[in-house]
Order: structure tokens, then C-alpha cells, then sequence
């Protein structure tokens, strides 16, 4: 009997779809194909699934103790949703129920190349150049702040009026997640001196327009911890922070050292010790070796000398007894022969609590000792000063803050590395210039002299701030770098612009009453873009 093709099709079409419908049996002997079935799950998986026999890389399914029992599902304990049918729908109304919470504009830098700062979802695997452990996610952002004044500044001897600005310009390479390399500019300004147009003085010079190439700080950081994993394709159990080069440094709130020098430094980070009631204490070894301003070591003409010494010293912090501990030791070692030896070393210790639920209290002492200059030079760093920092709690913690900070400065006191700033940085805002418009200031060494500030620091709903205060400096001596008592009243407000966390406008004014000397006085507007 023959067949012929077209009948082939049908017959084979009806073949498969009685194959399909008749029990397993019937098909034993012409069954050629199986559907792939799926398989049973190995032994040891790497996630955790029900009934599994065993896992890792997860954590295990919870124990449960014979003693407990799940508790019956009700349905009765639950109730609907609310309705309001009557009510339209106010959405301004629900965020006031989170505080009137909305989400935050994330600012973007000026420059961005590679992986993308701040954004949502997935953030990529990295490439796999230097370890599986430690993966390469380059990033290269530049950002930074503009600032522009105008000022009217009276310091005595000198009255100015002026327009100043400042570009600060960081830039950022990012190699991994615990590794970059950073650099700073300020294009705009040298050795104090910024970029400016006085229009009103007795001895203004009306258009300065200073540029500087030179890098303010460059420098790696990384972790050792890391690196070590990316090199050997292992975890390792410890960290070990390290950086190198033109390195900014800032310790104890930048009272003791605000400085970049070129050195290095290495930190034990993150550690803690039961025995002493330590919940958390790093300690951080530096170095540098130029570049280190010290008020101590001045050229003959009185400017710091920031080529003539080195500076070695361990910085630590620890949080105990229910407070925060700092402390710190550091020497400068004068290199230059023919300007007699100005080293020393340097103590600094602080201690933060706050007490009785209204009181906030930050104490410092720092001593210079061991200064001993050759030729009956008199000596640049000696003695011990002693600052409070305080501040009341208030019903709105964050952001009505009374303050009253005070010190007391025996002979010559100095920071370890802060340029040409004092010691009372800190202590208010009739002790800080503006880094811009030489913006007057009391007398902050700290030098033979005792005082204080009181202030009040209000924010409103974190946009804004007001700040009022009350200042003085009185003399000890005439070893005193005041000559006389001095008095001061400053206020401050500045807000963002816009509503936007891009734009500040800063406004600063001052009064201060010098005794024996011309008084001082000073008022400013400062417009700043951050990138």
C-alpha cells in the first residue's frame, strides 16, 4: 500500500496528538521524546529556599522554639482603610503628617564623567582590574563654591571698601569605592591676596586681579584593608586608612591643626575596647615634612616660614562615658641653622558631653613646652590656653542655640598647624575674619589674655540663620598681643536663595571698641554659588 506525501502530514499530525492523550503504558514502546523536566534541587544552595536542606552565603531560615507557637491569622484585627468621600484630597495636607517633608533637589557637579554621582537603582558591577574584591568604578567630578563680597572694612589703620571674590575648585578621581585621588585650586587668589576692586579707602589699589596655577592640595587616600582584599582574592578582617601627598589635615573641630602640608598620615580606625567602656577610638599617626604653617617659626620679618620645619604628632578620638574624648600630641621640628631652633611640642586635649539634659560643653587645653631658641631669641610658642565651648538645649535643640564660650591664654599659646589664624577661631563669630575681604576681628591668640563670647544662633526651618553676639578680650599683661581691653558686637544672617541649597547670601556686620587704639568696624555681603 502506498502513501503519498500529503497524507503523511495528517497522519503524523494525529499520531502525536493520540500519543498525547493515551496513558503512558500504550506509548512505552514508541515514545522517542521526553519535554525536559526540572531538576531537583542540589544539596547546597546559595540562597535560601523553603524546605532546603542546607545553604550558605545566606542567612539561615529562623529557629523556632518549641515553646512558641504561631499565633492564628484574624482577619477581624484588621479594619479598612479610611474614607473621606466628602472630602477632596489635599496633598499639600499629607506631607504637613511627615513634617512637610519633601524630596531633596540632589545638586549635581560641575563636571561628571563615568559613574554618575547620587542616583537611583543599580550602580553597576566595576571592572575587575586590580581584584574581584576591590572593583575599579571610575568617577571624575570637579565642584566646588564661588564666593563674592562686598565689603567696607575699617581695621584701624586702614579703611577699605571693596568688591573680592574666590573660586575654590576641587577635583575628584575616584578609582574604587574606598580609593581616589583629590586636588584643590583656588585659581583666584595667592598668599592671602584675592582677586579685587577697592572703590572707597585711604590707600586702595582699585583693580588686582590675582591668578594662581599652584595646586593648593593634592593627595591619595585609600585603604589599605582594600587593597589587600583586590590583591590577594580574599576578604581580610581589618582596615587601615591611608593617604599621602600635599594632604589637608583638621583636627580637634580645626583648632589645633587646619593646614595641608605635604606628608602623610595612617589611622587604627574604627576600634573599640570593652574594658575601657569604649564604644568607638581611632588613632591617627601624620607627618609632614613642608608646607607646615606654624606660628611658631616666623622669618625675620615676622611671616610664618611654612618651608622651615617638619611636624610629627598622633591625633585620637574616642567616644566613652557617654561623651567624646580627644586628644593629641605633636611636635615641629625647626630645620633652619641660622634662625635659632623655635621647636616644640605641642599637647591638646578636649572633652565633649553634654549634661543634665540642658547643657552641651566642649573643653580644651592645649600647651606648648620644650621651646628653646638659640642667641636669646625670645620664644614664638610657649604656654598653655584653656577654651569653653558651651551651648543651652533648648525646646528646639535644633535650631535655637544660646550660647557662652570662654578662655583664658597664658604667655604665647599656638595651634599646632592653622596659617595665620589663633586659637579663638572657634569661640565666636567677633573672633573669625572672612578669608576674602580681610574682614575685621578681635584679638584671637589667646595670647596672655582672657575673655569670651555670648551669643544666640537661630536657624528658623533650616534655610535661615541669625546669629547676635556679644565679645571681649581683656589683656592679662603687656605681653599681650591686645593692647588694650577690646569689646565687640557682630550679627550675622544668611539664607539660601531661591529656596535652592545652591545659592547663599551671607550678610556679616561688626562693631568693635579697642581701648587705646582706633576702633574697628565692618560690613559685608557675600554671594556664594556652590557646584
Amino acid at each position: 500500500m502506498s502513501m503519498s506525501f500529503r497524507n503523511i502530514i495528517p497522519a503524523t499530525l494525529l499520531f502525536a496528538f493520540a500519543g498525547a492523550t493515551l496513558p503512558s503504558p500504550v506509548l512505552a514502546d514508541i515514545q522517542t521524546a521526553q519535554t525536559p523536566r526540572r531538576e531537583a534541587p542540589p544539596e547546597v544552595m546559595s540562597e535560601e529556599r523553603l524546605n532546603s536542606p542546607e545553604h550558605k552565603g545566606h542567612q539561615a531560615p529562623p529557629a523556632t522554639d518549641p515553646a512558641v507557637r504561631r499565633a492564628p491569622h484574624k482577619t477581624e484585627s484588621y479594619l479598612p482603610d479610611p474614607s473621606y468621600p466628602d472630602e477632596p484630597y489635599d496633598a499639600a495636607a499629607q506631607l504637613e503628617i511627615y513634617g512637610g517633608k519633601r524630596a531633596v533637589v540632589t545638586p549635581r557637579p560641575l563636571l561628571e564623567l563615568g559613574f554618575p554621582q547620587y542616583r537611583e537603582g543599580p550602580i553597576g558591577a566595576g571592572h575587575d582590574l586590580i581584584g574581584s574584591k576591590n572593583l575599579v568604578r571610575p568617577q571624575l567630578l570637579a565642584y566646588g563654591d564661588w564666593r563674592t563680597a562686598v565689603a567696607f572694612n575699617d581695621n584701624g589703620a586702614t579703611e577699605t571698601g571693596l568688591v573680592a571674590t574666590r573660586l575654590n575648585l576641587d577635583i575628584d578621581l575616584k578609582l574604587t569605592a574606598t580609593e581616589r585621588i583629590h586636588a584643590f585650586f583656588r585659581p583666584l587668589d595667592q598668599g592671602g591676596k584675592f582677586s579685587r576692586y577697592e572703590f572707597a579707602g585711604n590707600d586702595r589699589n582699585r583693580t588686582d586681579i590675582t591668578l594662581d596655577a599652584n595646586i593648593e592640595n593634592f593627595f591619595f587616600e585609600g585603604d589599605v584593608g582594600s587593597i589587600h582584599s583586590g590583591l590577594s582574592d580574599r576578604y581580610v578582617d581589618y582596615d587601615l586608612p591611608i593617604t599621602f601627598g600635599l594632604v589637608p589635615m583638621f583636627f580637634q573641630n580645626g583648632i589645633w591643626v587646619d593646614d595641608a602640608f605635604l606628608g602623610g598620615a595612617i589611622s587604627l580606625a574604627a576600634r573599640n575596647s570593652r574594658a575601657l567602656d569604649i564604644s568607638n577610638y581611632d588613632l591617627t599617626f601624620f607627618g609632614g615634612v613642608d608646607k607646615v604653617s606654624n606660628a611658631g617659626l616666623q622669618d625675620p620679618d615676622g611671616k610664618l616660614a611654612d618651608h622651615a620645619g617638619n611636624v610629627f604628632g598622633i591625633a585620637a578620638f574616642a567616644d566613652m562615658q557617654e561623651g567624646h574624648l580627644e586628644a593629641g600630641w605633636g611636635y615641629i621640628d625647626d630645620t633652619r641653622d641660622s634662625q635659632g631652633d623655635f621647636s616644640h611640642h605641642n599637647l591638646m586635649a578636649g572633652w565633649t558631653k553634654r549634661y543634665g539634659g540642658w547643657l552641651s560643653n566642649s573643653t580644651r587645653a592645649i600647651w606648648n613646652v620644650g621651646q628653646d631658641p638659640s642667641g636669646g631669641r625670645t620664644q614664638t610658642a610657649d604656654g598653655v590656653a584653656l577654651l569653653l565651648e558651651n551651648s543651652l538645649v533648648t525646646s528646639l535643640p535644633s535650631t535655637l542655640v544660646p550660647y557662652f564660650n570662654g578662655f583664658i591664654g597664658l604667655d604665647r599659646p599656638q595651634p599646632l598647624a592653622r596659617g595665620g589664624d589663633g586659637l579663638l577661631k572657634n569661640t565666636g563669630i567677633n573672633f573669625e575674619t572672612d578669608a576674602l575681604t580681610g574682614f575685621p576681628k578681635l584679638d584671637d591668640t589667646a595670647r596672655d589674655a582672657w575673655g569670651g563670647a555670648v551669643g544666640v544662633s537661630y536657624l528658623f526651618d533650616l534655610s535661615r540663620q541669625i546669629v547676635a553676639e556679644i565679645a571681649t578680650v581683656q589683656p592679662m599683661s603687656s605681653a599681650s598681643a591686645a593692647v588694650a581691653d577690646q569689646y565687640a558686637l557682630g550679627l550675622r544672617y544668611q539664607f539660601n536663595l531661591f529656596g535652592r541649597d545652591r545659592w547663599l547670601v551671607r550678610t556679616d556686620a561688626m562693631y568693635g571698641i579697642l581701648r587705646e587704639v582706633d576702633d574697628i568696624a565692618g560690613a559685608r555681603v557675600e554671594l556664594r554659588r556652590k557646584f
